[in-house]
């Protein structure tokens, strides 16, 4: 029932910490190796007009290979958003859901919810979109269980459309949380198109030149870049008076963080989605825009915290863990690694959004929560038989010494850093401790074998419409046999967590029931910290105003600037419809 969330949170946060520390793991399908040789050359040779063309970077880690919305972890960023579209957006700094394909969308009764779409819906051929092709994009993952939304069909009962308009939704259990969640993120599909393709090429198939009913087409690609052109047939046009500005988008592979500096100090890139150290000196002198004038500069987007593997000894010490969180301090890593671009994390681990605060409970964390105390880090140790040597270093309870590794990504430099002054703050407490860093496929073949002792990740805690998606990616149920791909690394169980999770999603949002549920799952936590949040990630965004301005800040909040893969439809298209080409171009 939660693979369909957990996919998706995996996706989007693996693009977003990849863009934050400037790697690459994306493997490379081998259909790039057949890409079109001509198709390459005309996308790498052609000049756009820079009045008419915006070039972003930060979300794209492997020549274009696959443009497929039933596998949104491997397509180009931009497949959702641009080309296919989801019934709603939803814009995280308001927490309101944005009708796009849909009109409206309500509750007709506790187990029903009914969709009215759009007027003069179209796809990018000119065939009309209607409640066939939703009903149709929901029910092929009944037919095909291997869907990434498939589960959803363990509580969505049946489907009905009474005209073109209406899609009505029938559920045998109501997971409101989860169904809030699927509404901005299922791309819903063509089934003129999809209905007679075979079940390997929906699964497994490239796409290219895919035809959506988004605001851009599909139009080359090369080794290095995506291209989009603007639909100057799109629908929106008409139905919700938006047009995109540019006329072509090109989205690059920047192999890195400083080239994507150089890029954006000449004007080269228009929008960057990457951790830039430096950011008071390119504001002063380059006239950087960043969503926020002063620190952080940027918007708090997840949260990265420390996993601790709880079916080690001692880590399974919930003492030792509990000491941990009192003897790091977050905010030496906010000012030394980030230049004060990024925010230490509250004890829960909430960022700090419209949606989430209403769930955080105060009283839950003022009993149970924590703050950077090394003193009561050392008392907590000590009455738990923790005993301090003269060397300076503790033993654990059986008397025995231990040595804890914080592993992270090698060449996710800020990471690294990061880990090295947790491991300092340890030390400093007698606990032994050293950071690690194994390339990318070792960190992450630890990470979900449980082979680790410490390490840190944020793929599943980014911003959405309810935290219900954290708790389902901290807790998430622990796997008997094989790897635990969806979080909750440290393989934390306690009985009753998996049905109290359940209880949460199957509360409306932001009722006192729901409210009620989220404070249980915060006080489990924070009485057993499986895991220590340490420091907001931001959204990377540094936007250069030599050829395109008007880009969302603060003071005109009208877009969440994000172009992250699977992120798209959460404010980047929106922010399409504001920018301007500079006017003394």
């Amino acid at each position: 029932m939660r693979r369909l969330l957990s996919l998706l949170l995996v996706l989007m946060l693996i693009m977003g910490a990849l863009a934050g520390c400037g790697q690459k793991s994306q493997e490379t399908s081998d259909k790039s190796n057949q890409q079109n040789a001509n198709t390459q050359q005309v996308a790498q040779e052609t000049t756009y007009q820079r009045n008419e063309t915006v070039y972003f970077g930060g979300g794209l880690w492997s020549p274009p290979s696959n443009w497929n919305p039933l596998t949104p972890w491997n397509a180009v960023t931009g497949t959702v958003g641009l080309i296919y579209e989801t019934l709603f957006n939803y814009d995280p700094l308001k927490n309101e859901f944005i009708p796009w394909l849909a009109e409206k969308g309500e509750w007709t009764s506790d187990n029903t919810y009914q969709i009215t779409l759009r007027d003069g819906l179209t796809w990018q051929d000119g065939k009309p979109l209607t409640s066939e092709d939703v009903k149709f994009t929901f029910e092929i993952a009944k037919q095909y269980s291997e869907i990434y939304y498939s589960p959803m069909w363990q509580w969505l009962q049946s489907i009905e459309t009474p005209d073109n308009k209406t899609v009505i939704f029938k559920f045998s259990t109501v997971n409101y949380h989860e169904w809030a969640y699927n509404l901005y993120q299922i791309p819903i599909i063509p089934k003129h198109i999809w209905a007679d393709k075979s079940k390997d090429d929906m699964l497994n198939g490239a796409n290219e030149k895919a035809i959506g009913s988004g605001p851009y087409l599909f139009d080359t690609y090369s080794n290095d870049r995506m291209v989009y052109k603007r639909n100057d047939n799109w629908w929106g046009i008409k139905a919700m008076n938006m047009t995109p500005a540019p006329k072509r988008i090109v989205y690059l592979i920047v192999p890195s963080n400083n080239v994507a500096l150089g890029m954006l100090m000449k004007g080269e890139l228009d929008l960057s989605n990457f951790f830039l150290p430096g950011i008071k000196t390119l504001k002063a002198n380059y006239g950087i825009t960043t969503f926020y004038d002063n620190p952080p500069y940027m918007i708090p987007d997840n949260t990265v915290f420390m996993f601790i593997n709880t079916t080690k000894s001692p880590l399974n010490n919930v003492e030792l863990r509990r000491a941990m969180a009192y003897a790091i301090n977050p905010k030496v890593i906010a000012e030394k690694v980030y230049e004060n671009q990024v925010e230490p994390a509250n004890p829960l681990g909430f960022v700090p959004a419209k949606a989430w605060e209403e769930y955080y409970d105060k009283n839950v964390v003022n009993k149970y929560g924590y703050t950077y105390d090394p003193e009561k880090a050392k008392s907590i140790l000590d009455a738990a038989g923790f005993k301090l040597g003269s060397d300076g270093v503790r033993t654990a309870p059986d008397g025995k010494r231990f040595k804890l590794e914080i592993s992270v990504p090698y060449g996710w430099t800020d990471w690294m850093e990061a880990a090295k002054i947790v491991a300092d703050q340890l030390k400093a407490v007698g606990i032994d401790a050293e950071a690690k860093f194994p390339d990318y496929s070792k960190y992450y073949e630890d990470l979900t074998k449980g082979t680790f002792d410490l390490s840190f990740n944020n793929f599943g805690s980014q911003v959405t419409s309810t935290p219900w998606t954290l708790y389902n990616w901290l807790f998430n149920k622990v796997q008997e046999n094989g790897p635990q791909n969806n979080g909750n690394f440290g393989r934390f169980d306690v009985p009753g967590l998996q049905d109290l999770i359940a209880k949460f999603n199957q509360t409306k949002l932001g009722s006192p029931e729901a409210k009620q549920a989220a404070a249980q799952l915060e006080e489990i936590f924070l009485k057993n910290m499986p895991a220590i949040p340490l420091w907001y990630n931001g959204l990377w965004f540094q936007a250069s105003n030599a050829a395109w301005e008007n880009w969302p800040t603060e003071h005109d909040p009208y877009a969440y600037p994000v172009t992250w893969g699977g992120r798209w439809q959460t404010g980047g298209t929106m922010m399409l419809m504001k920018i301007k080409p500079k006017a003394s171009q």
